[in-house]
């Protein structure tokens, strides 16, 4: 898996630890169809801004035998969409995303926390702006399956998510805007 990647998400991840025990890494990747990256952040105090990223990919290296695995994902930070076009164009703008200077964003996780067999956690690395810190997806939901047309494992699941926009030096709009951004992952991965 790239071990020199740092990757977002967001995200993401580990779509698909938690099923059937194996005896070897396998390789899955995500489904750009079935993967997102939701955000959310109060606005004045009163409502809740929301959007996503649409541009996602990225991989899951997972070992179920061991419980271990890796993730790397990468998002296209120009992908922000809120459905209000002017607000995306701030938004990839240089008082937030700076999609032209650092166009992808990068989470890396190689920590993937089971609770009785389960996925529970993937607690990795979050770079955006050049600016890396860890952050840790909660899985809310998770689930493997046989795809019925692939013939092949699915894996997939919700994870959550809180960051401070402040660390990677996104300050624009402070106190109004709020710092503390709630992210909302939905990951499907397809195996080999």
């Amino acid at each position: 898996m790239c071990p020199n990647l740092r990757m977002f998400g967001l995200a993401a991840l580990v779509a698909c630890a938690g099923a059937s025990a194996q005896a070897q890494s396998l390789p899955y990747q995500l489904d750009p169809s079935h993967t997102k990256v939701f955000w959310e952040v109060r606005h004045f105090g009163t409502s809740t801004s929301r959007g996503r990223f649409d541009d996602v990919q990225g991989q899951v290296s997972l070992d179920r035998a061991a419980g271990r695995g890796e993730v790397a994902i990468t998002v296209g930070t120009a992908s922000v969409s809120t459905g209000v076009p002017p607000l995306d164009s701030i938004l990839r703008g240089e008082y937030f995303f700076a999609s032209a200077a650092h166009p992808r964003a990068y989470f890396v996780s190689r920590q993937l926390v089971f609770k009785d067999g389960r996925l529970t956690q993937v607690v990795g690395e979050l770079t955006l702006r050049d600016v890396s810190t860890g952050l840790t997806l909660t899985a809310t939901r998770f689930n493997c399956y046989t795809h019925p047309r692939l013939q092949r494992e699915v894996c997939g699941g919700d994870f959550e998510g809180e960051l401070s926009r402040g660390e990677f030096g996104i300050t624009y709009g402070l106190p109004f805007v709020a710092d503390r951004v709630r992210l909302v992952v939905q990951i499907e991965a397809i195996a080999p």
